[in-house]
Parts: C-alpha cells; sequence; structure tokens
C-alpha cells in the first residue's frame, strides 16, 4: 500500500497512490518479493529523520529500504520511504515525469528489500536494476546516473507491460512498521 503523506504545500500533482500501487506490485513480483511493501511517500525533513535515526547520516535522502525481519518476509518484506521533495527535484534534473521518479525509486527500494546492496556489492544490483527498469518501462536507474549526466528527453515508453499482480490490499501505512522499527533499533544496540 502506498500512502502520500498529507503535508500542506505538498500535494504532488499526477500523483496517483492506486496507480503507484498497482507499480509496486508489478515491481514486486519482478524482483522476486512474496510478502507485502507498504510505502510512505513524504518529505526531505522526514528522511533525514529516518536517515539520522537509522543510519547514523544527518541529511535527507531520496529512498530509504527496511527490510522486515527473515521470519516475516513471506508476508511483509519491509517498507520504503520515499522523499517526494527530493523525487520531484530528481524528476525536473532528469527531464521525466513525478510519477516516473518516484518509480524508479521504488525498484531501488524493492532491490534493497530483495537484499541487495550497491554499496559493497560488485555491480549486481546495477546489474539487475538495469534488466528489471527496462522490463518496467522506466527511465534510466538510480545506480546508472552516477556514470552517465542527465538526458535531455524522457526515456519513457508508451508500451505497458504485463500485469502480474493480485489486487492491492487496503492497509494504511501511517508511518514505518513497528515490526522494521524494532528490529532495526535492536541491530542498532547490538552493534
Amino acid at each position: 500500500m502506498i500512502t502520500i503523506e498529507s503535508v500542506p504545500g505538498l500535494e504532488p500533482p499526477g500523483v496517483s497512490a492506486p496507480a503507484l500501487t498497482r507499480f509496486l506490485h508489478r515491481a514486486r513480483f519482478a524482483v522476486g518479493l512474496r510478502g507485502h511493501v507498504d510505502v510512505l511517500l513524504t518529505t526531505d525533513a522526514t528522511l533525514r529523520r529516518l536517515n539520522r535515526d537509522f543510519r547514523g547520516k544527518n541529511k535527507p535522502t531520496d529512498v530509504l529500504s527496511f527490510p522486515a525481519p527473515p521470519a516475516f518476509t513471506d508476508q511483509h518484506a519491509g517498507d520504503l520511504a520515499i522523499s517526494l521533495e527530493t523525487a520531484s527535484r530528481q524528476a525536473a534534473t532528469y527531464r521525466h515525469p513525478l510519477t516516473a521518479e518516484i518509480k524508479v525509486l521504488l525498484l531501488h527500494g524493492l532491490l534493497h528489500l530483495a537484499g541487495f546492496d550497491h554499496e559493497i556489492d560488485q555491480g549486481e544490483m546495477a546489474a539487475r536494476e538495469v534488466l528489471l527498469r527496462a522490463e518496467l518501462r522506466l527511465p534510466i536507474s538510480l545506480i546508472e546516473r552516477a556514470t552517465k549526466s542527465p538526458s535531455k528527453t524522457p526515456q519513457l515508453t508508451s508500451k505497458k507491460p504485463q500485469l502480474h499482480h493480485k489486487k492491492p490490499s487496503r492497509n494504511t501505512l501511517k508511518s514505518i512498521s513497528r515490526t522494521t522499527k524494532t528490529t532495526l533499533r535492536k541491530k542498532r544496540v547490538g552493534q
């Protein structure tokens, strides 16, 4: 389920939670995640707080992934938090719609939930992201951006991918799930 945080002045035009939820299910299936994923679309301030609290980095970021403990991943793969403000700036930089940028961030976050980590792997996440980006008809991926300059034209195609998902659930995400928060706190304390 995708929740768009209600913040005055942050009403993203053309962003549809139901449409993004449908994409989330397609992408989750393509990545190979079984459990559902909750997504919070929010502000830079919230991403800064989460990034500081859970990663020790006191700065906003575009997407954060909170994997569920392995015992729960068949039912709940984890949670994602995405900054609409950062996504909007990145969409402008790469000259594609905000919804396309959110989809790029969703895919990136889902790969992290699946266990990929571009900060320590030997390019496996980047390769998987490129393949899935093409399959899901998305513009350039986050990892590809590190080595390429912004495109002057959108790289979206009009062909729609096949839908292979169940009807979206009606659960509402009020914040990052308690299970994931508890697990991450335990990991931080045990470090």
